[in-house]
This record gives C-alpha cells, sequence and structure tokens, in this order.
C-alpha cells in the first residue's frame, strides 16, 4: 500500500453500542488475525516496484520547495524538535493545542515529496531529522511536547501554568503516520520501532475498558484520529491489540457524554446512513483523518459488516465531492464542510490536503477514475496554487476569488519563540504534490497496469509477468492535451495498460502505433491488452476545449471557466486597466492560443479568451495571484442555468457557448 495511506485493517468494539450493525462489526476479537488475512486486495494500488521521474512544471515546484522550504526550514525553525526535547523542565513552553503535530506533519510531506523527487540531498537532511526525532521518544513510548501528568489527557499547563486543551493524540497520530511513511521509503527500522512503541503506549492507556477513553479526552475530530494511525501500523507490526484499538476506537465514533450529546462524529453509523457530511456532529476538516480509518478497515475485510465501513467512507467522500469541493479542487469553508462548494470562506491548506489523502483512499478502495479526476483538479490547481512560485511559502487560504498571502502572516498567532514560521499549513502544504507517487501509476490486484498522470516523465515498473517495463510520457500535458506513452518492457509480453480518459474530456482520441483505437469513452478507464514490445506507443489526444460550472448561491450568474484540468483565472497582473471584477462576458466564451509571458513570475498557462465583452487573458488557477494582485475564478456571464452535480461529472461543468 502507499506510504500515507497504507494497508488496511480491522477492529474490536470495548463500548457498548446500541446498533446490530455496530455490535457486529466490532465484535470481540474472535478470528482478529483470520479477519486481517482473509483481507480483499484493493482496486488498485500504486505500482511496485516504482521509480518515477517527474519532468515539467510539477517537478520545478518540488525542486523549489525542496530547496527554499523543506532543507531549511528545520534549521529555521529549531523549536520542532526542540518543544521535545525540553518537555519536562518548567518553565514550560507556550505551545499550541496542536504544537505537537508539526515533526510529524513536517517528516509526511517531505518524505511524500522525496518520493517524487528522489533528492539526495533531501533524503541525508530528512535521515538526520528522524534520527534526532526518534532519539527524543521517552521510554514509554511518549513522543509529544507535554509534561508528565499531562501526556494524552487532552490537557495541559499552558506558559502561564493554567491548565488549556491538548490535541497530544493528534500530534502522535501525525507521527505515527511520518516515521511509517520515513520507514516505507527508506527501510529505516528505527523510525517503524518508534512508531510500534507510540501504538504500545496507546494500546497500554486506552485498549479495552479503560477510564478515561481516548474519546473523553475531548478534540475528538483530532484525537481519534489514531484510529486510523493504529489501523496503518497494524499493516506493519501484525500486533493484533493495534487492529483491536483501531477498530476500538472506531466504535467511539459514535460515543455520546452525559448529557446525551455526541462526543465525536459518528462518522460510521451516519456515514452508513448516507447522512452528507457537513451535517454530521464534527464536521470539521481535522475528521477527514479519523474517516481514513474507515476505508482501512474495509479492505481488512473478513466479515460482511466489513463492507459497511467501505460504504460509509464512500458516502462521505461523494458527500463532500458534491457539496464542499470547491471548482478549484479545494475542500472547506472557514475550516469545516457547510454544504455549499460557493462559499467563500477561507480554503484552508490543511483541509484541503486532508480531502487528498481521503481522495487516495478513495481511489485506491474502488478504482473509480473520478477520484483520480479529483486528484488531478487538486493538484494542478489547490496544490501547486498553495505555494509561492519561489516555494519559499505556502499559504493558509487559496481561495476561489481573492489574492495569496502567505501563512506566516495570515496565521501568524501560531508562531513561537524558536519557531516563528511554524504553523499547521506550513507543515503541512508540500505533501500536496508529494502525493503525486500514490496514484500516478498504479496496478490492479490481478496485475493491470493503469496510468492516471499525464504530466512529462518517466516511471521503472514492472510487467505482471515480474519484467522489468519502462513508461515514458512526453508531453506538455496540460498546456495541450496531446500526451504520447511509450512502451518499453525489457521482453516482449502481453499484458494489459489501462488509461484513464478524464470525464470533462468529451473527445478523446486514442492510437498504438498509428492505428486508431475506438470506444473511447469520458469517465472510464481505457484498457489496452495486447502483446507490447519495445518501441510501441500509444498518442492520446484529449479534449481540451473550455467547459464551464455555472455557478449558484454566492456565484449566481458567475462562471467558472476549464481549459482541461486546469481552472482559469481573471487575473489584473495580465489585464492590465481592467477592473478586479471585469464586466460580463457575456454569453459566449472561446479560448485562443497560448500566450508566452517572460516576465517573473511566468505562469504555468496563459490563454487568450474571446468574450462578447472583449478579449482578456486568463492564467491557470495556480500561477493566479503570484505577485500579489487580486485575481477570481467566478466571472460574470450570461450562460445557461447550473448543471446538475452527477457522479460521472462531478464539476458540473459543461462545453462553452460558441
Amino acid at each position: 500500500m502507499t506510504a500515507n495511506h497504507f494497508a488496511r485493517p480491522r477492529r474490536r468494539g470495548a463500548a457498548a453500542i446500541a446498533t446490530t450493525m455496530l455490535a457486529a462489526l466490532f465484535a470481540p476479537a474472535v478470528g482478529v488475525n483470520a479477519l486481517a488475512n482473509d483481507a480483499p486486495r484493493p482496486a488498485l494500488r500504486p505500482a511496485e516496484p516504482l521509480k518515477m521521474t517527474l519532468e515539467g512544471p510539477v517537478r520545478g515546484y518540488l525542486d523549489r520547495i525542496t530547496e527554499n522550504w523543506l532543507i531549511p526550514a528545520t534549521a529555521g525553525n529549531p523549536a520542532i524538535l526542540a518543544m521535545f526535547a525540553d518537555r519536562d523542565r518548567p518553565p514550560y513552553r507556550n505551545l499550541l493545542p496542536w504544537s505537537g503535530e508539526f515533526a510529524g506533519k513536517y517528516l509526511t510531506g517531505a518524505t511524500a515529496v522525496l518520493r517524487a523527487t528522489n533528492d539526495p540531498r533531501l533524503r541525508a537532511h530528512l535521515e538526520r531529522f528522524v534520527a534526532e526525532f526518534v532519539a527524543l521518544q521517552d521510554a514509554d513510548g511518549y513522543l509529544g511536547p507535554f509534561p508528565k501528568g499531562s501526556r494524552l489527557t487532552g490537557q495541559a499547563p499552558n506558559v502561564d501554568g493554567k491548565p488549556g486543551p491538548t490535541w497530544d493524540a493528534w500530534g502522535h497520530y501525525h507521527a505515527i503516520v511520518g516515521l511509517l511513511a520515513w520507514h516505507d521509503l527508506t527501510g529505516d527500522a528505527k523510525a517503524l520501532d518508534a512508531a510500534r512503541r507510540i501504538g504500545d503506549l496507546f494500546v497500554a492507556k486506552f485498549l479495552g475498558a479503560k477510564s478515561p477513553r481516548l474519546v473523553d479526552t475531548g478534540s475528538t475530530e483530532t484525537n481519534l484520529a489514531p484510529a486510523h494511525g493504529m489501523a496503518i501500523l497494524y499493516a506493519r507490526t501484525k500486533d493484533p491489540r493495534h487492529l483491536e484499538l483501531a477498530r476500538q476506537l472506531v466504535a467511539e465514533f459514535a460515543a455520546v457524554g452525559p448529557d446525551g450529546k455526541p462526543l465525536a462524529g459518528d462518522y460510521l453509523r451516519r456515514g452508513l446512513a448516507g447522512s452528507e457530511y457537513y451535517q454530521l456532529p464534527r464536521p470539521r476538516w481535522e475528521s477527514l483523518h479519523p474517516i481514513l480509518a474507515l476505508a482501512e478497515l474495509a479492505a481488512a475485510g473478513g466479515a460482511p459488516e466489513a463492507a459497511d465501513a467501505g460504504k460509509a467512507f464512500a458516502n462521505l467522500w461523494w458527500s463532500i465531492a458534491r457539496l464542499d469541493r470547491h471548482n478549484n479542487g479545494g475542500f472547506s469553508s472557514g475550516e469545516q464542510a457547510q454544504g455549499n462548494p460557493y462559499d467563500p470562506r477561507p480554503i484552508e491548506t490543511c483541509c484541503t490536503i486532508a480531502w487528498m489523502a481521503d481522495t487516495v483512499a478513495m481511489l485506491e478502495m474502488t478504482g473509480d477514475p473520478i477520484a483520480a479526476d479529483e486528484l488531478e483538479l487538486s493538484t494542478f490547481n489547490s496544490a501547486m496554487g498553495m505555494y509561492s512560485p519561489s516555494g519559499r511559502w505556502s499559504t493558509y487560504n487559496t481561495p476561489m476569488d481573492g489574492d495569496r498571502r502567505a501563512n506566516s502572516h495570515e496565521i501568524v498567532f501560531q508562531a513561537r519563540p524558536g519557531s516563528p514560521e511554524l504553523n499547521c499549513c506550513s507543515v503541512n502544504a508540500a505533501r500536496g504534490l508529494g502525493m503525486l507517487p500514490e496514484w500516478a501509476l498504479m496496478e490492479s490486484p490481478d496485475g493491470r497496469i493503469t496510468l492516471n498522470w499525464y504530466g512529462p516523465g518517466s516511471y521503472a515498473a514492472e510487467t505482471p509477468s515480474g519484467e522489468k517495463l519502462r513508461l515514458e510520457t512526453a508531453s506538455d500535458y496540460p498546456r495541450s492535451g496531446l500526451v504520447k506513452v511509450r512502451v518499453r518492457p525489457e521482453q516482449p509480453g502481453r499484458f494489459a495498460l489501462r488509461l484513464r480518459i478524464p470525464h470533462w474530456s468529451s473527445k478523446t482520441r486514442v492510437a498504438v502505433n498509428g492505428e486508431p483505437v475506438g470506444a473511447v469513452k469520458p469517465a472510464t478507464y481505457l484498457e489496452l491488452d495486447r502483446e507490447w514490445k519495445a518501441g510501441d506507443e500509444v498518442a492520446l489526444e484529449l479534449d481540451m476545449a473550455p467547459h464551464l460550472w455555472a455557478g449558484e448561491r454566492e456565484a449566481a450568474g458567475r462562471v467558472s471557466i476549464y481549459r482541461g484540468p486546469i481552472l482559469l483565472a481573471f487575473d489584473q497582473r495580465f489585464n492590465p486597466g481592467k477592473p478586479a471584477d471585469p464586466p460580463s462576458l457575456g454569453k459566449s466564451i472561446t479560448l485562443g492560443k497560448l500566450v508566452d509571458w517572460s516576465a517573473s513570475p511566468t505562469p504555468v498557462l496563459l490563454v487568450e479568451a474571446s468574450t462578447t465583452a472583449g478579449p482578456i487573458l486568463l492564467c491557470d488557477f495556480a500561477s493566479a495571484g503570484a505577485d500579489g494582485s487580486p485575481y477570481r475564478t467566478w466571472l460574470r456571464a450570461e450562460q445557461a442555468g447550473p448543471g446538475p452535480f452527477r457522479r460521472e461529472r462531478p464539476w458540473r461543468s459543461r462545453p462553452a457557448a460558441p
């Protein structure tokens, strides 16, 4: 499984829950190992072994993020580890409830970027960071920044000595995710052992009829995230206690307090019932991390009720896609679901990263190409748009309309002595682009190779028979829709190569060695099952005609314009003399030629647009506002009414009127 989503286990329940389904799903540990060993394989998983070489704009971003943020971040913010070293030495640091997350999130994102780039400087830097991090773990497995007596209690003394809330379990969850990602990439046994010791600490403190339960420690959107952490840890340790605790914590999702009010989000039962995510008791973005446990338990299989966990996860994912994923691929409005994709409140970086993580899990679990389309939307637009072109800083809010601001300015309240640049988003943003190796090239359980990413680069993998295989994608995608996939098996052989046909590409042409392929349909995988030999070439021509999402609510009377997967934006920098909110584009919108722009910062894509109100230039969303200028993606236009959300067309877009 992937470094950040891993394999998927099962769990056992300790709390009495008054539903037959929960009682069955969280039954005692009869056959726990049998259940896990009998687990079904996911629909898709990252191709293994996989080495990828990225090129083009995404690689440029990754290199600059590495050079200008990931490597210097720890020297510029030494408290990222110092807070662990002096946790028991008063006077205590003035910590945030979530300060313990910074090291784990940083490690997760940096390791993901390393997997995508194999940069030797970043590898050496992270080797030192991990060695220092694991050396700060206490004898009992504790790896947080809070003093004895406050550990995993949900409360700790502030700098003035008064108790305040902590997200201590959340911090340990991110430590587990980061350490396991590093272990999976490098084989570092000390990282795995540190994660295991965290798991053992949680088992000793919370497994079984212990009091307080983890759900009783408060901040349950965050502090129940170890449900996912224990599940992915079990995939490596095979310790049934880790699996039992994961199952128990999922049972605690449904817990209620003495006043009868929910303590947590009831994600399993409400998700299974088809409730909308924004209507759950805890619809903040942090809940997307504990919800990942449902996907893990679904893949653990073994009992019919495991399918319920998968169904609940899928229902919640589709609810977010329909009601809370914005036009730029970002998630959240004001840090939580609101049931309104047009809501203009901030789209927090951490929220979109969590959404992308859940979408990778959705793609693995279901094999639905729409999930890959969603990842492409988020990657090209929000994940790239989170960063300045230099890679030096990232955002807290990456809005649909507005401007780009560094998170170190916008949420400066999180700055502390020794960590002036650390905040929840600065340590997390790199993971967005770093997730690419988890979904770019995948394989099904029967060995069918599935290509999702059409940016330029190459892959070294294996055929189902174990022969070495090299795939090369020659393209300037997404500037154009022309993609050539060169297939180079070490030995001729028959295998299936599947190509993602995006839902937005209405008229896709495919040819193999010059011979056209028929029956190419949007929102599907095109399967080419044939005898392949070195030198074979697949040519794709994706339909890059503009398509529009007509807005509703706050965006009523406006449209978003897409060219392929790219959301286009009106930026004053490219339209001098025009207002930030231009007049109506009228009834017809056509896109013309691409425009070269040499002035820095250079957009990834700049295109002429002809409208009945006159010509304008539109740039790719990721480049919009790069110099501080205001931009808009919801533009006034006289278009037909909104298109309905459909699972095979989740962007609600349709061809622009000529």
